[in-house]
């Protein structure tokens, strides 16, 4: 029998890019610097250029970002790098590398969310993050009731009682849904600044919703997201924005 399920969107692209400078293309750029490894808040601004021949220029302030509860970890994105510490499903560590952006998420119907410019969608009770590495839809969102077949025994209730949800927006991590290399990471709204993640990037209600009226699909944005030592050491490569 024909398999006959909605799949909101896969968490990411599979294409993985190989070129010298992965923000060649890009006008918006997210960029999260943690002090170390283990560190459970950062730093992130955020910078636009006119073009790829201009500087960078920051855009709004300096925003206090919460992330995984056991630090960073190297992720899988448009960079990949044979190095310690990689990234796996489960361990509380919020992916370290260059990302693609989009689409955002929240529990506002589409008409009360037309402010944002990135795809958006709209979360019910139905809508999972699927995040068991045997399921076909792992590192996924996925409308369980158009699902044919549920071949999942682990995933996350996207509409929460509380605000965490309220407004998000997905990072392509591991795009090709490796089994076992994370899923499900997102930006979205903290708790408190005391409070770190399973893994994801969370920021003040407020200054997520600024950027997510910022943040342009058009521009190619991207979340750039490492250790000091790491991003410092990866500027040059990769023409960064200068991160105070």
């Amino acid at each position: 029998m024909r398999l006959v399920a909605l799949v909101l969107f896969v968490l990411g692209s599979p294409t993985m890019i190989a070129a010298a400078d992965p923000l060649r293309t890009s006008r918006q750029c997210l960029v999260v610097v943690a002090p170390d490894w283990d560190a459970k808040t950062g730093v992130l601004r955020a910078f636009e250029r006119k073009s790829s021949r201009t500087d960078w220029q920051m855009h709004g302030p300096a925003v206090p970002v919460v992330l995984g509860k056991k630090g960073l970890a190297w992720g899988r994105g448009l960079i990949r790098l044979n190095a310690s510490p990689q990234k796996i499903e489960g361990d509380n560590k919020a992916p370290a590398g260059i990302f693609r952006l989009g689409p955002a998420f929240g529990y506002a119907r589409k008409p009360a969310a037309r402010w944002i410019k990135l795809a958006y969608v709209s979360l019910t009770k139905e809508t999972e993050g699927i995040d068991d590495p045997r399921s076909r839809y792992y590192n996924k969102l996925v409308d369980r009731s158009r699902v044919a077949k549920v071949d999942w025994r682990s995933s996350e209730q996207m509409l929460r009682d509380d605000i965490l949800y309220k407004w998000g927006v997905v990072v392509a991590h591991n795009p090709a849904g490796t089994p076992g290399a994370g899923s499900c990471i997102f930006l979205h709204v903290w708790k408190n600044f005391g409070s770190a993640t399973a893994g994801c990037t969370a920021m003040p209600e407020r200054d997520l919703v600024n950027l997510l009226r910022w943040l342009d699909p058009a521009a190619n944005p991207l979340l750039v997201q490492m250790p000091r030592h790491e991003y410092e050491a990866a500027r040059a490569k990769f023409r960064l924005p200068a991160a105070p």
